[in-house]
């Protein structure tokens, strides 16, 4: 049975970051010569893979340079949308002045409910997660009742996503044999020292962590039921971080409170797809580098659009 427009899952883009680590808004650099950025490829290979509607988190500062880029590209080709994330998105007593950066990646899901209608996956802008892994995201989604509580996410090996120029942040998962999650922990400092992969714990203090630990890369697959989660932990994380400017909500503690409701699972796809994506200027090369090799190969056209 053929899918019809209105069941074809959305691309929801985290775009609202300010790229403190990358000295600039990454989320709309180009890597490569014709002026693409990474978002371009995930569109791309998302409308490939059947994705019928894209939502981009964004920030007002930014919104006219960015609608400038990607209107255009989308224009006849799908759906689209934007969805602001602001630093007073929340309630007034919570409101820090000190605060300069988004709230994280949970704040920016909550933000994108009331333009979400169907089965839907949620990804970084800064990330390359190459063509197979939107198929098998688009493939999973499309086969799932969107009123039920039945999730994923794609996962990646830890040694395969961390940059040679400092330290990245990762979900560390716990899976279990049947490849459903267990749990997520959210690791915000991961780096290599002296040869090995290290990263913070609790007490931030550095302990050596498995090159081979599978990773979340922020690519999740949601039914709209994902939004009855999360809310009410948000506000708690308000309450608790209200004097802390730089405290972020992340999407592992909406997931881990979806797996702690005993009424959800999020199963773990997997995919050959080569990942890469800039955390620090430095890896641009390498981005630029590897989108080459791609097109050298056929898989991406010299122009995308």
């Amino acid at each position: 049975m053929q899918r019809t427009k209105a069941e074809k899952p959305t691309l929801v883009i985290l775009a609202a970051g300010m790229g403190s680590r990358y000295g600039g808004l990454k989320q709309i650099d180009s890597v490569t010569p014709e002026g693409n950025t990474i978002i371009d490829f995930s569109i791309y290979d998302a409308l490939r893979a059947g994705f019928g509607k894209f939502v981009f988190i964004i920030r007002q500062s930014f919104e006219k340079e960015f609608k400038e880029i990607f209107n255009k590209k989308l224009e006849g080709k799908a759906e689209f949308d934007y969805v602001y994330q602001e630093l007073d998105n929340v309630p007034l007593k919570y409101i820090n002045q000190e605060r300069t950066k988004p709230w994280g990646t949970g704040h920016a899901l909550l933000m994108a409910k009331d333009a979400i209608n169907e089965n839907f996956a949620i990804i970084n802008a800064d990330d390359f997660y190459g063509a197979e892994a939107f198929e098998v995201m688009a493939k999973s989604l499309s086969q799932k009742n969107k009123e039920s509580f039945d999730f994923n996410t794609m996962a990646y090996l830890l040694k395969n996503t961390v940059s040679d120029y400092g330290f990245v942040s990762r979900g560390e998962c716990q899976v279990s044999l049947d490849g459903y999650l267990t749990e997520v922990t959210e690791r915000a400092h991961i780096e290599k020292i002296d040869g090995k992969l290290m990263c913070k714990d609790d007490k931030a203090e550095f302990i050596q962590i498995d090159e081979n630990t599978v990773v979340s890369m922020n690519f999740w697959g949601f039914t709209p039921k994902c939004f009855e989660f999360g809310g009410q932990l948000f506000e708690e994380f308000l309450e608790s971080n209200k004097e802390d400017p730089k405290a972020e909500f992340y999407i592992t503690s909406v997931v881990n409170e979806i797996l702690k409701s005993g009424i959800a699972r999020v199963e773990v796809l997997k995919s050959d797809a080569k990942w890469f994506g800039v955390t620090y200027k430095e890896d641009k090369a390498i981005v630029l580098k590897a989108i080459e090799n791609l097109k050298e190969e056929k898989i991406y056209p010299k122009n995308l659009w």
